[in-house]
C-alpha cells in the first residue's frame, strides 16, 4: 500500500510538503524509544510515535522508513518538518493514540 493511501484512509495530517507519499508502506513499528527503532524496525515501515523531536527524522532516514505518524495530537516544530522535506521523509499527525492507529493500520496492511 503506498503512503499516500494511509495518509487517505487514516484522515492524517501531512505535515511535510510533497515528500515520499508514494513510497510502498511494507508494515508497521510502533514504539517511543529511538534505540527500539533503530533495533527493531524494517525499511518501508512507517513508524508510530508521539516523539516530536529532530533525532525521529534521523532515526526514520536511518533505517528507510516510509513515513512516521505522530500520534496524540502532538505537533512537530518547523525545523522537525524543513529537516524531514531535506531529508524525503513523510510526517503525519493525527489526534488519535497510538493504539487505534496501530490496530486501524493492521487491518488495513493484513
Amino acid at each position: 500500500m503506498k503512503l499516500s493511501e494511509v495518509i487517505e484512509k487514516l484522515s492524517l495530517d501531512v505535515k511535510t510538503v510533497n515528500v515520499g507519499l508514494e513510497k510502498d508502506v511494507t508494515g508497521v513499528y510502533v514504539s517511543d524509544l529511538l534505540s527500539d527503532v533503530m533495533a527493531n524496525s524494517k525499511e518501508g515501515n512507517i513508524w508510530v510515535t508521539l516523539q516530536t523531536h529532530l533525532n525521529i527524522v534521523a532515526v526514520a532516514g536511518l533505517k528507510t522508513l516510509a513515513g512516521i505518524i505522530i500520534v496524540n495530537n502532538r505537533q512537530p516544530e518547523k525545523e522537525i518538518t524543513e529537516k524531514a522535506e531535506s531529508e524525503k521523509i513523510a510526517i503525519m499527525t493525527t489526534s488519535l493514540p497510538a493504539f487505534e492507529v496501530a490496530g486501524k493500520l493492521y487491518q488495513m496492511l493484513t
